[in-house]
């Protein structure tokens, strides 16, 4: 096999991985982290093979990605509970929420192939984060009505933020994918 040939399949096996890390953003889990580190292996190990290979630019911008889609998740997660009033214990407690939520649900999923794990764990996720942030406020002496306005805005923009996370993903994955079958720059 000529390197070329070793190129592609280590270039294929990269952005299979680079896939899989932007699928683990519905469980939140760090996916688009998942990609720049794959990413930076892959020029590290790799190089730069008859022409072809990721260059540090392409790592540097799924950097800067990775920075965005963590920005847009949190400030939307924040702003839905924080709008409504929300304490730092309850936006806090539905970040936790959101994590175990997300994998309980995927886990719940897992009967129904392929889209129950994702349907479930976004759900499972934004369930968390509203009982997150409900008990959060329950804690700190609000009444039931206003933990459950508290606990919207959290699962409101719990939702937004993975959505606005996965778009970045999958901005990523298509720069990441361009990047490892192009040439070098």
């Amino acid at each position: 096999m000529s390197p070329v040939w070793i190129y592609y399949l280590w270039a294929t096996l990269f952005v299979v991985v680079c896939v899989l890390a932007w699928a683990a953003n519905l469980f939140a889990l760090p996916g688009n982290w998942g990609i720049v580190v794959a990413a930076a292996l892959f020029a590290l190990g790799l190089g730069v093979v008859e022409g072809r290979g990721i260059g540090w630019w392409a790592v540097m911008w799924l950097l800067a990605l990775a920075v965005v889609g963590e920005i847009v998740e949190f400030l939307a997660g924040a702003a839905g509970a924080k709008r409504l009033g929300g304490s730092r214990r309850g936006m806090a407690l539905a970040v936790v929420g959101a994590v175990v939520g997300s994998v309980t649900g995927a886990i719940i999923g897992i009967p129904v192939p392929i889209i129950g794990p994702i349907v479930a764990a976004v759900g499972g996720g934004a369930a968390g984060a509203f009982a997150g942030a409900y008990l959060g406020e329950q804690w700190k002496g609000r009444t039931s009505a206003d933990s459950v306005e508290i606990g919207k805005g959290a699962l409101i923009g719990r939702l937004l933020g993975t959505v606005g996370k996965m778009a970045i993903g999958a901005i990523m994955l298509i720069v990441a994918t361009i990047a490892a079958y192009s040439p070098a720059a």
